[in-house]
């Protein structure tokens, strides 16, 4: 199904099925890039994912961003004083237009930010920006008040998007997700479901221009179809590509292979309410059961590292000094075998394609190897998010995942992983939320790296969720194309160049 901008401003989305058209945009000016899979949203407040990002990040502009060396920098806020411990003020910059020519307005940032923060909206992110509980404007200054200090708070901004209230209002949210109206270097053109989404370049845009016409963003759930288009000339860039693709296009000289390490941290989220694993010594013989170096470099092999922690070095909060977790399958297999019923009872891996999955099968072998008796469970995209966001008694007993918050702080990645009142967590634990709200509540860094140090000591002891690797992200490209990945994982448009 596409859906049309100018037919859901109208209030009337336009329907139509056509067949994909799988050749390049970029001879006549525009770039093709294949995803993983198809985006799970195109309103930058209803989700926070790879697939999602990739597109909207590019439609909307945030209050903040970040340079390509992490550094952050001014996008709608030009400048910012944080004027008390608990109020940051934020000037907004002039002469800024949404896609359908209205300016973007003070008002339209605080709308923005008490949508995103309403429990009612139920935005997955609401846990990054909860400390957040007042917006107001006055003139051309936006204060945001927190709930005491938020020393994240400059980091979690780089992610909120600005929305266009009077569209929002008029047309509803599900209406605004089909048809997005941003202020961002490229304009939402079009959204064959299941197929595209395709952009057009902005030429009002108040920053740098977007080097393409077009570019159209496919869902290409399959890894060796991704190469192969890329190969054959009919993408431009391809994501999510593991090393041994990356090894077979490095002896290509039309295509190059980028990389970056991330802060992403991949992680198995482990369901604590639910048999086997709401018992200690079963958690502790999947943690033993796991080989993380066989995992990094033997499958991997892209610079990652492994982690024993809900943090990254590209994190503040990040403690080198926790120790490894231990492989040791022979100790893993006494406690199963001690434990006969647990071990045999089913358990579910959740995952979706955009995840590497020789690593979730690896996962299965080295957990059924140990004694578990674990089964995959594959869903698209959305529908892995709906489950690994459930009730305990509807959620997976394990699931996959590789989580980053685009703001290399801790906050970003422990916060929503590991604290009771995110629906990201399966976690309940008193002690541990409290380390949590202390770390996000001081301005005193050494305060707060204290209690993060606490926080990954916590998680290490007691098996709470099972940190793997830090990510490393692999790209394929056209020769001609300049694209510079980043920690962040961005993919910025107007920041790419294509030469013939």
């Amino acid at each position: 199904m596409k859906y049309n901008l100018k037919g859901m401003l109208t209030g009337a989305a336009l329907a139509v099925f056509a067949t994909p058209l799988f050749t390049t945009t970029a001879m006549a000016g525009g770039i093709t890039i294949d995803l993983a899979g198809e985006p799970a949203t195109m309103d930058p407040h209803k989700q926070w994912n790879p697939t999602s990002y990739y597109v909207y990040r590019n439609i909307f502009d945030n209050i903040l961003t970040r340079d390509n060396d992490g550094q952050i920098m001014g996008q709608i806020a030009t400048s910012w004083n944080q004027a008390s411990d608990s109020t940051l003020e934020l000037t907004i910059r002039e002469g800024v237009t949404f896609h359908d020519g209205e300016a973007l307005e003070p008002s339209d940032v605080v709308f923005s930010v008490k949508r995103i923060t309403n429990p009612d909206f139920g935005s997955p992110q609401l846990g990054q920006f909860n400390k957040i509980v007042d917006a107001s404007a006055d003139g051309n200054v936006v204060t945001l008040t927190t709930d005491g200090p938020y020393p994240a708070l400059m980091a979690q901004l780089v992610k909120l998007s600005i929305v266009p209230e009077h569209v929002v209002e008029a047309v509803g949210d599900d209406a605004f997700n089909a048809a997005p109206v941003g202020s961002g270097a490229y304009a939402f053109s079009e959204w064959d479901r299941g197929v595209s989404v395709t952009l057009t370049r902005n030429d009002n845009y108040w920053g740098d221009k977007g080097p393409f016409d077009t570019a159209v963003f496919r869902a290409v759930p399959d890894e060796a179809t991704r190469v192969a288009d890329l190969q054959a000339g009919t993408a431009d860039l391809v994501v999510s590509i593991n090393s041994d693709a990356a090894a077979q296009l490095a002896s290509d000289s039309a295509v190059i292979v980028l990389s970056a390490p991330t802060e992403r941290v991949g992680y198995m989220g482990l369901n604590l309410d639910k048999p086997p694993f709401n018992n200690k010594e079963m958690r502790r013989a999947a943690s033993l059961a796991i080989d993380r170096l066989g995992i990094t470099e033997g499958l991997l092999q892209a610079g990652e590292i492994p982690m024993a922690q809900m943090a990254s070095p590209a994190h503040f909060g990040y403690n080198p000094d926790v120790p490894a977790f231990e492989y040791n399958l022979d100790a893993a297999k006494a406690i199963t075998a001690a434990n006969p019923d647990l071990a045999a009872t089913p358990a579910t891996l959740a995952t979706a394609p955009v995840f590497d999955q020789r690593i979730v099968q690896a996962l299965q072998q080295m957990l059924n190897d140990a004694g578990f008796n674990i089964s995959i469970s594959m869903t698209d995209m959305p529908t892995y998010l709906g489950i690994v966001r459930s009730d305990p008694a509807e959620n997976s007993e394990l699931s996959f995942g590789r989580w980053s918050c685009a703001c290399q702080d801790a906050d970003g990645i422990a916060y929503p992983v590991l604290h009771s009142a995110s629906n990201w967590s399966r976690v309940n634990v008193p002690e541990l939320d409290a380390f949590l709200e202390t770390a996000r509540a001081s301005l005193d860094t050494e305060v707060r790296q204290a209690a993060y140090n606490e926080v990954h000591q916590m998680v290490r002891d007691n098996y709470y969720t099972l940190p793997l690797y830090q990510a490393a992200v692999l790209y394929g490209a056209t020769a001609g194309l300049a694209f510079e990945p980043t920690a962040n994982e961005s993919m910025f448009l107007n920041r790419m160049t294509m030469s013939k």
